[in-house]
């Protein structure tokens, strides 16, 4: 085969996609959104269903929560991407400035990196110019910074998903709330809801699924039980 072909795709190869990362980025926030919304607004419900029976000011809270609480979600993975994506493109500029003036050392460097991870020096420096010579920046800011030139991640992928999760995720314990004011049916949904996102959570970081459902749903669990406890104390105390 010349230089000029393409290989064949191989159906069994995993696939490597330059948007992947971003989508893991802003599916991330989804999850979490998600997470964090059945938990606030389910804490928020039973906490005032703790302190009153009726149901009029249970949803209000429930559903001023949601607002809240999704705004908050959105703005804060806005600001903290946005944090993220500034900072890669500071280091790629400096790394482009370092390409433009100083070459030959940029070429050593890279050299080095490949040489360290156990290919042979000599390969190591044609891998370094053939990567170089195709893209210069690219090669460089993954080999040094792990970062991808043309995928950086997108602040506003994940406040959208964030919010989007965060009202879905809300939905649930409001939902159970506006069908019946008995709180064990709240509880029931809150706690599949929370085994979905705790499974989903750990199948995207690779991590045992039934560690995170157990953990996920006993936090949840937790935060309601407390906020119950104390709306109830609160409501007792109150004229």
């Amino acid at each position: 085969m010349s230089a000029t072909d393409e290989p064949l795709a191989d159906p069994h190869q995993e696939p490597h996609d330059s948007g992947l990362a971003s989508r893991l980025n802003w599916l991330r926030a989804g999850v979490l959104g998600a997470n964090d919304g059945v938990v606030s607004t389910a804490a928020i419900v039973l906490g005032v269903a703790g302190a009153t029976a009726e149901r009029g000011p249970i949803i209000l809270a429930g559903l001023v929560g949601l607002m809240a609480g999704a705004m908050s979600m959105a703005v804060g993975e806005y600001v903290s991407v946005s944090t993220q994506r500034d900072t890669e493109k500071a280091v790629l500029e400096i790394e482009r400035r370092e390409l433009a003036e100083t070459p030959d050392a940029e070429l050593a460097e890279l050299t080095e990196i490949y040489t360290n991870k156990g290919i042979d020096p000599e390969l190591a420096h044609q891998v370094a110019v053939q990567l170089t010579a195709r893209d210069a920046l690219g090669a460089h800011a993954e080999a040094e910074l792990g970062i991808d030139p043309n995928d950086l991640t997108n602040p506003w992928h994940a406040a959208l998903a964030s919010f989007v999760a965060f009202v879905a995720g809300a939905a649930i314990p409001l939902l159970g709330v506006m069908v019946s004011a008995q709180a064990w049916l709240t509880v029931v949904a809150v706690t599949i809801a929370l085994a979905i996102t705790g499974s989903v959570a750990a199948r995207l970081g690779s991590a045992p699924v039934g560690k995170a459902v157990a953990r996920n749903v006993a936090g949840g669990l937790l935060a309601m039980a407390v906020t119950y406890l104390l709306g109830g104390l609160v409501g007792g105390l109150l004229p």
